[in-house]
């Protein structure tokens, strides 16, 4: 309180006789303002009041040593807090979104769906607008009913049951000899019953002597 008062006090003494009054009157102000200070530990301000402070602070510099009531880092924050509601503002939806899909366009689009299995949205999509529906690829895409990208196959355990009557294992294996040769030895193998149907020997395992030998093995 003593610091404002000499300050006020030598801008009385210092300044010209006109602002006198004026100089007076403003310490009179702070004095009020000051007093309320000490007795009252919160203010309560209202949201035109925060808006005055807001609006002071853009237009004048010095406001933070005009300001008693809140410290300046309050006004501060009020001013983020209006910056965001202003842009929040700015940034509402102005009006309703797209416009619903009717169900008739709906009905179609299952319809046309189920019809055609293999189509995809570009292709009924391109259907309707020989129709005249405007409509967008994307809403076509979203209408049509989901279908599994890999479809569920059988498992090996039921394919071998399906087909093990007509199945046959064909394999090689080498025997070496006592004078170092090396023999292929040709197995065939039916699954139905487990039993060796075909077998031969050869030092040279070509592709026309392994089809012979399949040949001789289901004749």
């Amino acid at each position: 309180m003593m610091k404002i008062l000499l300050k006020l006090f030598f801008k009385i003494l210092l300044g010209p006789k006109k602002d006198f009054d004026l100089a007076l009157e403003n310490l009179a102000l702070r004095q009020q303002v000051a007093a309320m200070k000490w007795s009252i530990k919160r203010p309560r301000l209202r949201s035109r009041d925060r808006l005055f402070w807001i609006l002071l602070s853009r237009f004048w510099s010095n406001w933070r040593e005009a300001l008693v009531i809140v410290k300046p880092d309050t006004v501060v924050r009020w001013h983020k807090k209006g910056f965001k509601l202003f842009w929040k503002f700015k940034s509402r939806r102005k009006g309703p979104g797209r416009p619903p899909i009717s169900p008739e366009i709906r009905d179609l689009i299952l319809k046309m769906a189920k019809a055609n299995p293999l189509w995809g949205a570009p292709r009924i999509h391109g259907e309707l607008l020989k129709l005249g529906i405007e409509i967008s690829e994307r809403t076509v895409s979203n209408l049509m009913p989901r279908r599994d990208a890999n479809p569920p196959s059988q498992t090996w355990r039921t394919f071998l049951k399906n087909h093990m009557t007509n199945m046959a294992s064909i394999d090689f294996f080498t025997v070496p000899t006592a004078t170092f040769w090396i023999l292929f030895v040709l197995v065939v193998l039916r699954h139905s019953r487990r039993q060796v149907v075909h077998y031969n020997v050869t030092p040279n395992p070509t592709a026309r002597w392994t089809a012979q030998q399949i040949v001789n093995a289901f004749p």
